[in-house]
């Protein structure tokens, strides 16, 4: 791998600015795009430790770091560094969540469980919800009726059926 991104480096440094330029905007599209966002989401839960890229380390050889995630936004995720209790809000792009069978050790906090998946005995007809469409744009609606595995919503005149691990009780204050 080292002997791969040192090859594209040598290769990138011999391209023109306006090459450059031009791939940088194409790269930042892929980076941007909602699907590529959302596979990473899915993944990720509060408190998962992570591996991510540290931005503020110069050099062309990546330097990973470890952390855990304690906030999820639209298309960034904020993170606390388990050694310097430093938080980073970074693009999704630049973390890699870890593979089933391979946890990261760290020694900092312990590992808390994913909370358990509401069900159909989590809501009612008549509960108003919130959900992240698949363009990860909030939604905010009233349950019309419940099935096993989804709820039908009324969303200003739209109606979605949404897993019931995807919706969030809206709380008027």
């Amino acid at each position: 791998m080292k002997s791969e991104s040192r090859s594209l480096i040598g290769a990138l440094a011999q391209a023109s600015s306006l090459e450059l330029f031009h791939l940088s905007v194409i790269v930042e599209r892929m980076l941007s795009d909602p699907a590529r966002i959302l596979e990473v989401r899915c993944r990720l839960h509060l408190g998962q430790p992570v591996r991510f890229l540290d931005p503020s380390h110069p050099g062309a050889e990546p330097h990973l770091r470890t952390a855990r995630v304690v906030a999820m936004k639209d298309t960034r995720v904020v993170l606390r560094d388990d050694a310097s209790r430093r938080d980073w809000t970074l693009p999704y792009a630049a973390i890699e969540p870890p593979a089933a069978a391979e946890p990261v050790e760290t020694d900092a906090m312990p590992v808390r469980a994913a909370p358990a998946r509401p069900g159909p005995d989590a809501f009612r007809v008549g509960d108003r919800v919130s959900f992240d469409d698949r363009h990860l744009q909030a939604r905010v609606g009233v349950i019309v009726r419940i099935n096993q595995q989804t709820a039908t919503l009324d969303c200003d005149g739209q109606r979605w059926r949404v897993s019931f691990g995807l919706l969030r009780p809206v709380l008027d204050v």
